[in-house]
């Protein structure tokens, strides 16, 4: 296992981006021979199957899945002390994949910016920001659920109100407030990236007749917009997305969603922790302005 090195780490971590290693060879720029030879040297260090291949499939074993989740850890890792090391301290990461915390985004930042100058945020939009802090793309993320595995550690910040997002010529687009039973009478749109929302927040025998399934919040937004469904979103939508011929109404009957700061257990920025103690503060704070 001492003989293991970075390119046979990056030749898994492409051919589970990729899913078959003629994209994986193009992306590393190597021809697939050669990145074949490079998986079969990897396989036979660790003795063990890393890739079940066939002549119509490729994919990862167990032992694969729990490599190339590492792969892109480390690889982060190595990337990023050889860049510190060249040029200082690089930003701390943030993600999030929907709203960040509404209208708390800005006024979060700014206080971090002021008393913490030399360690300037980078704030990033991802469709599956719980997966990049296992990449180590991230340093911290802003959730709307629990992460699952126990590399992740998370503190509940605050929970944050469902709200139903309408069609503006809807009819209940003209009420104060909505029911979860007058939104399951309709299509529900659901998003596929950070849903805060699914089949399961209704009775089983209360369910919407049909539900559309998107894949970003622009086109979960357009679909609402265009009549042909409804959504249930958290508040902070409303604040980060406002969008022409939707509106958005107080949902009654439904439970709030819990807000979560993430971040690895190892942490890979050293003003993790600092990061952690300002959002925890800094949110107490505007919460009760």
């Amino acid at each position: 296992m001492t003989n293991v090195e970075l390119r046979h780490l990056r030749a898994l971590a492409a051919i589970g981006d990729e899913g078959t290693i003629t994209g994986a060879a193009a992306v590393l720029h190597i021809s697939q021979p050669a990145l074949s030879r490079t998986l079969e040297q990897l396989e036979s260090r660790l003795g063990t199957r890393l890739v079940q291949r066939t002549t119509r499939s490729l994919c990862l074993t167990d032992a694969g899945r729990r490599l190339y989740e590492q792969s892109h850890r480390i690889l982060h890792q190595v990337e990023d002390a050889l860049t510190e090391a060249a040029a200082g301290s690089r930003p701390l990461r943030v993600g999030f994949a929907w709203a960040a915390l509404g209208p708390y985004t800005v006024g979060l930042l700014r206080e971090w910016r002021a008393a913490h100058p030399d360690t300037p945020v980078k704030v990033h939009r991802l469709e599956d920001p719980e997966a990049a802090l296992r990449r180590g793309e991230l340093d911290a993320a802003f959730l709307r659920e629990l992460p699952a595995g126990r590399d992740l550690d998370s503190l509940a910040l605050y929970r944050e109100p469902r709200i139903a997002a309408l069609c503006e010529d809807d009819p209940l687009a003209a009420r104060p407030e909505v029911t979860v039973a007058e939104v399951a009478r309709r299509t529900v749109v659901l998003c596929a990236t950070a849903a805060t929302t699914g089949e399961d927040l209704w009775p089983a025998g209360a369910r919407p007749p049909a539900t559309l399934e998107v894949s970003n919040v622009d086109e979960w937004l357009t679909v609402i917009a265009t009549g042909d469904a409804v959504g249930v979103t958290a508040a902070a939508t409303e604040h980060s997305h406002p969008h022409p011929g939707v509106v958005y109404r107080p949902l009654a009957g439904a439970g709030p969603v819990t807000v979560r700061l993430a971040w690895p257990r190892v942490p890979a920025h050293p003003a993790t922790a600092a990061f952690r103690e300002h959002t925890r503060r800094t949110l107490a704070a505007l919460r009760t302005a």
